[in-house]
């Protein structure tokens, strides 16, 4: 009886009502005006600033979901299980780290820039990186593992014949979103017509339709960027570049067995945490193998061969290594920092996650986004309303696969009605969710892919030409009906 009484008198205090529009944008508009601020009193703001602002505008949010009724359980459970969504991606960033250290310690990236530097003409560099990419992601699946292993590698050879950084990560972001967009193999690329309701290969060749105006257009733009690249200082530098590389480490073709197993592994369908973890033990071994002066110029005073081999690969895993060398160029292209160095990015990630559950757990998201269904009445007004919906989430929930699922889920009805085909609906999700995740800072996509490249996300942002123009390319399409597709009447 009394347990009853208890039920029946508290059930109206914790009875939830809906957001009011105002509430739901207020926590955003904290954010936004937060991270402003960071950018210009914070010289580093991945050291803390941003994780801090995002934890701040979750707190806000969590006021105002407990004002309106929402119970404490209700939120800590919906934040561990946004957490829990992006914790396959926070393990893969731990191991690309420890993949980063083994690779350099045992020679495999310096031989890539090495043998690179040979094979690629300046004025054609940054085609050829953006193809690499493309056909590495298509082959693998995976922007990241692209990213991680070639793109370093090519980042490298960029730097050493005097390209900036942020151009030539446009160049191996943009090659590697275009696998990561069409590859059957992309997680996301599976994801994208599930939610929409068509099938894989239906979506995959329909995507065709905006996807490649948007490559033949970033290929042109990073031609003129070549041709007109000033060579004439940086190419005088490059044989000095080799010379370092060659003399502090044993290059030989043998070191791309490597990269070659692992990438053969990841066409394998090998789930890519233990695929990381092969490459990575595979680098320490090599390591062992081909370069026993790097092994005891990091163990330092180890008194045996085993005992450098173990202290220096488990460095190198784990935290900071810097070889020293005559050229400066060289030396930064030989540091790297292992998982160590992938703990702010993951700290972002934790507190960006955070953020997206309090959000989603007070029904903050859907209620912004709800006026936007009443709004878009054209095929063109829906299209474009999709695209904004996948970059908002983006930009709030901070993940790639909430950007896809959520307007895919609020958008399948509104096309069907409409009398668009499902992959029109999955088109879009791809052109704007998977695409723009990279653009955003404290995205687990944008977070990420700055760590690994070590070029800040907003620098190299102008340069990714192929996912600036996907989402444009969506809306055009939708604007000027092409290549629109619709359900038949009799259907």
């Amino acid at each position: 009886m009394n347990t009853k009484s208890f039920k029946d008198n508290s059930s109206p205090k914790h009875s939830s009502r809906d957001p009011r529009f105002l509430e739901a944008l207020t926590p955003i508009l904290f954010l936004i005006v937060m991270l402003t601020a960071n950018v210009f009193l914070f010289e580093d703001t991945l050291g803390g600033a941003n994780q801090i602002a995002l934890l701040m505008a979750a707190t806000l949010g969590a006021i105002i979901i407990f004002r309106n009724g929402k119970r404490w359980p209700h939120i800590s459970d919906q934040i561990v299980k946004t957490i829990g969504s992006a914790m396959p991606s926070m393990l893969i960033l731990l191991l690309i780290g420890s993949l980063a250290g083994t690779w350099m310690i045992s020679g495999v990236v310096p031989s890539m820039i090495y043998y690179g530097m040979d094979l690629i003409n300046p004025k054609v560099f940054l085609i050829t990186a953006v193809i690499v990419c493309a056909l590495v992601s298509v082959a693998t699946g995976s922007s990241w593992s692209t990213i991680a292993t070639i793109g370093i590698a090519l980042l490298g050879i960029g730097k050493a014949i005097g390209i900036g950084d942020p151009v030539v990560a446009g160049a191996i972001i943009s090659g590697a979103y275009f696998g990561d967009k069409i590859s059957p193999l992309s997680d996301t690329t599976n994801l994208a017509p599930a939610m929409a309701g068509t099938d894989l290969f239906t979506h995959i060749r329909y995507m065709f339709y905006t996807t490649v105006p948007s490559m033949i257009i970033t290929l042109i733009i990073f031609a003129i960027i070549g041709i007109n690249y000033d060579f004439n200082t940086s190419l005088s530098s490059a044989e000095t570049v080799k010379a370092a590389i060659d003399s502090h480490f044993n290059t030989t073709p043998w070191l791309f067995l490597v990269p070659v197993i692992l990438l053969t592994i990841i066409i394998m369908k090998v789930p890519p945490l233990p695929a990381l973890m092969a490459g990575t033990l595979l680098g320490g071994v090599f390591a062992v193998i081909f370069q026993p002066h790097i092994i005891q110029n990091i163990a330092g005073e180890a008194t045996s061969y085993a005992k450098a081999s173990y202290i220096s690969v488990m460095q190198a895993m784990f935290g900071d290594v810097s070889l020293t060398t005559s050229n400066p160029t060289v030396d930064q292209l030989l540091s790297t920092s292992g998982m160590r160095g992938m703990l702010n990015t993951i700290w972002l990630i934790l507190s960006a996650m955070v953020f997206g559950g309090v959000m989603e757990a007070g029904g903050l998201l859907t209620r912004i986004t709800r006026p936007i269904l009443k709004v878009a009445k054209s095929t063109g007004g829906l299209v474009t309303s999709t695209v904004g919906t996948c970059i908002f989430f983006n930009t709030t929930a901070s993940d790639q696969y909430i950007s896809i699922v959520v307007p895919g889920r609020m958008f399948r009805n509104a096309y069907r009605e409409k009398g668009l085909k499902p992959e029109v609906l999955s088109r879009t999700l791809e052109d704007s969710g998977t695409m723009t995740s990279v653009l955003i800072p404290w995205n687990t996509c944008g977070a990420t892919q700055s760590r690994i490249l070590g070029v800040p996300t907003m620098d190299y942002l102008p340069y990714t030409f192929f996912n600036l123009l996907s989402p444009l390319m969506s809306i055009l399409f939708a604007y000027f009906r092409i290549k629109i597709r619709r359900i038949k009447e009799d259907k």
